[in-house]
């Protein structure tokens, strides 16, 4: 109790550098001894780095950018994610919530002779808000909204344009089709979900958009991944990332590289994927709107960190990056802002509580992660039957166990 009422009084970056340290069994002096490894220049001598990483832990004295920087080097993430910078004040808040005008008024300029660059504006941020409506709005009603606005966009390839105007016609079209292949693979319409994917890039193509190209390769490999053909998802990862390199959807591309080396059993690959993506990751610029669904905000690596530690059997650190991702993905009013994030959370711990042999904080786990909302359901299902895999190996014979297959097996077959 006393730890609990300590980390309520520290910052949460002070209390997640304890649990960073805590969950690799390191002292102190360890972990002192693991950041000047990582340093690239000399640190002061060992006893003063010991009083001021005492002073963080403690949450009396914040580590400056250099060191804030080398500390999440050390614990391998990046360091938006281990200390993130407080959210700017959004004068356009109101108009990424919306379409910016009201919808009549964007009709009856899509209907008249001239394409103004209002209009473009307009659809720019329609298709930014329905990125961002991506986590929590019902996928069917997502979709629904996504294609008319899709048709809406298309259609505007009928007027006279200007290049640089068809050109981001192209764009904004690539976008939505990415997005509502995504809801659509999430509603388990894999065949259709596919070929949205595929017009996507087509279209990414024609604009020469490298970043609409780079997501439509990760979501083949997301396809892939949790289709079981971990080959694919490496042969598409590296094909995305020869497109998109600095892009953020590299991050992402090695992040799912990263996952199925884990489910190949290689850990060398998996480390190699993983510093990859943090770096990358450490020297893009800290996104404008982390809710957009195809931008990787930094909390994100912690999600990957947390499945791949998770497969690798690594449970203490599986743990700790499953709380700190439940924890970010949390809204000031306790809400959910990532509940598919958080469900994937909440089936790690439970692993983790089953190999601990404690079944029945394992069960209630994994059927808080079942009973949201929004679902990506292939995603929910591939480590949703990794922890029903698991209870039926552990406790073959467990009613509790053999329910919540059952449950893993019905949502399958829905």
């Amino acid at each position: 109790m006393a730890d609990v009422a300590a980390d309520l009084d520290r910052p949460v970056w002070a209390t997640r550098l304890r649990a960073e340290r805590t969950a690799r069994g390191w002292s102190q002096g360890e972990a002192v001894r693991a950041m000047r490894a990582n340093a690239a220049e000399q640190l002061p001598a060992d006893s003063t780095m010991l009083r001021n990483w005492k002073r963080w832990e403690a949450g009396s004295s914040e580590p400056d950018a250099f060191y804030k920087t080398l500390i999440a080097k050390t614990f391998g993430t990046v360091t938006a994610a281990f200390f993130p910078p407080t959210a700017p004040h959004e004068a356009d808040a109101e108009l990424i919530a919306g379409t910016g005008m009201e919808t009549v008024e964007i009709l009856a300029r899509l209907r008249s002779s001239d394409v103004s660059n209002a209009t473009l504006q307009a659809l720019r941020i329609t298709a930014d808000r329905l990125c961002c409506e991506y986590p929590y709005m019902a996928p069917e009603q997502l979709r629904v909204e996504g294609r008319a606005w899709l048709r809406r966009i298309t259609a505007l390839r009928d007027r006279r344009l200007t290049l640089a105007q068809h050109q981001e016609v192209l764009t904004l079209a690539g976008w939505v089709a990415l997005l509502v292949g995504c809801v659509e693979y999430d509603m388990g319409l894999r065949h259709v979900a596919e070929g949205t994917r595929k017009a996507a890039l087509t279209l990414g193509e024609e604009a020469g958009n490298a970043a609409i190209s780079g997501w439509a390769y990760e979501m083949r490999a997301w396809y892939a991944l949790t289709q079981g053909d971990y080959r694919g998802v490496i042969a598409a990862a590296e094909a995305g990332e020869a497109v998109a390199a600095h892009d953020g959807a590299a991050v992402q591309l090695v992040a799912q590289r990263a996952k199925a080396w884990a489910r190949l059993g290689d850990r060398r690959q998996v480390e190699t994927a993983l510093d990859k993506g943090r770096t990358l990751l450490e020297s893009l610029p800290y996104p404008e709107d982390t809710d957009h669904h195809f931008v990787v905000d930094p909390a994100k690596f912690d999600f990957y960190a947390m499945d791949c530690y998770r497969i690798a059997g690594e449970d203490r650190l599986a743990e700790m990056y499953a709380r700190e991702v439940i924890r970010s993905s949390a809204g000031p009013d306790g809400t959910d802002r990532k509940p598919m994030r958080q469900a994937e959370a909440r089936i790690t711990l439970g692993v983790v509580a089953a190999r601990a042999g404690d079944l029945e904080r394992a069960v209630s786990y994994g059927r808080q992660a079942l009973e949201g909302d929004r679902k990506s359901l292939p995603s929910l299902l591939l480590v949703s039957k990794e922890l029903a895999t698991l209870l039926h190996e552990r406790y073959p014979k467990e009613p509790e166990a053999t329910a919540y297959l059952d449950e893993v097996r019905a949502l399958s077959a829905s």
